[in-house]
């Protein structure tokens, strides 16, 4: 028993370090614009039974319990926590927030469709409105294009898009942002970046949707969304964290120590 009281501690320190790097992960995103924070989710491992439950004792009496022992833990999944973060008033009229359900989307580099909750839009060369946080420049679909002649931008909480030039009192339109939502998002595939890509656990994507309309967010225009990580929340996780690391390493060592003494019985 000793030998397995080492497999068994060993495991639980395993996923004790891998749910100490989701935290970590957690804590270094603190500032990431529109960041979801992640949660390790744990299940047992296989039992070794000695005795099932509702067996026959020596007497020929039914057990109400068996006998069994744990051989350990593992980390069954890391799972994103989609709550609305906090809004930021930043005052520039290309960053927007999402207030409720939706995703904006976008196109990548190889006619890819990735998603993202990050706001902080730029424009490229071409006047088109593109993911400000992507290295490459992730251009909204469906295509926004903003004139250089612009002097102003207004964004509709509903995505319409509309500019003005000089000299001009009206607005014209430039396009409209739709949004795009999934059944399941904690099935979404993390891609960094702050994007997302959809997989067959998310479902298929229900794209095209008018901001605000059938239960999807609205727009809000000289905001970001914060990261929702709470780092009160991650720093008492790491500390439970670190404790149940050591509980486990207590364990080995107790293992070691009883393995030593029984080898040493012949002396």
């Amino acid at each position: 028993m000793a030998f397995q009281s080492l497999y068994t501690a060993a495991t639980g320190m395993q996923a004790m370090e891998m749910k100490l790097d989701v935290i970590s992960n957690n804590l270094a995103n603190n500032n990431t614009t529109a960041f979801k924070r992640d949660r390790a989710n744990f299940e047992d491992l296989l039992y070794r039974q000695y005795r099932l439950p509702g067996s026959q004792d020596t007497d020929g009496n039914i057990t109400s319990t068996g006998v069994d022992v744990g051989l350990g833990v593992r980390v069954s999944s890391t799972q994103a926590d989609f709550d609305q973060g906090s809004f930021q008033n930043t005052g520039n009229e290309l960053d927007i927030a999402i207030e409720g359900r939706g995703f904006f989307e976008v196109t990548g580099p190889g006619g890819e469709r990735l998603y993202t909750r990050a706001g902080n839009l730029g424009v490229n060369a071409n006047g088109q409105l593109v993911v400000g946080s992507a290295t490459l420049g992730y251009q909204l679909n469906p295509a926004v294009t903003i004139p250089q002649e612009a002097t102003s931008v207004v964004i509709d909480p509903t995505g319409e898009v509309r500019y003005s030039q000089a000299g001009q009192e009206t607005y014209t339109t430039a396009g409209t942002m739709t949004l795009a939502t999934f059944i399941n998002p904690d099935g979404l595939m993390k891609m960094g970046d702050n994007l997302f890509a959809a997989t067959p656990a998310s479902g298929p994507v229900n794209s095209g949707q008018v901001p605000g309309q059938q239960g999807v967010g609205f727009i809000q225009q000289g905001f970001l969304e914060a990261s929702n990580v709470e780092p009160t929340t991650e720093l008492i996780d790491l500390i439970n964290t670190q404790r149940s690391f050591e509980l486990n390493s207590q364990v080995i060592r107790a293992g070691d120590e009883i393995m030593q003494l029984v080898s040493n019985l012949r002396r």
